[in-house]
């Protein structure tokens, strides 16, 4: 089993307040969680215009979360209401005891 965790920086330009963060927020959430992801707001919630997301994904194959990997990158990417500051991930495998 492998696991695949991506941190993702984020910045909302045309952000006023928490409430039209959240609205951008909310749905990149949604559309990440079609992909069968756990996602969060891991960090900056008190901010207006930067968040960090958290996304996790399990699979047997390192390929097949490789390509989700690029998958949650095109969607975040193609939310034209925020910039991607920073994208780090990691695939490894799950030691089972």
């Amino acid at each position: 089993m492998f696991l695949g965790i991506v941190t993702i920086e984020i910045f909302i330009p045309h952000s006023n307040s928490l409430k039209a963060k959240r609205s951008v927020m909310n749905g990149l959430k949604e559309r990440l969680r079609k992909l069968n992801a756990s996602v969060a707001e891991v960090d900056g919630q008190d901010l207006w215009q930067r968040a960090t997301l958290g996304v996790a994904m399990v699979a047997n194959e390192p390929g097949f979360l490789e390509e989700a990997v690029q998958r949650v990158r095109e969607i975040v990417e193609r939310e034209y209401r925020a910039q991607v500051v920073a994208f780090d991930w990691d695939v490894s495998p799950v030691q089972e005891s």
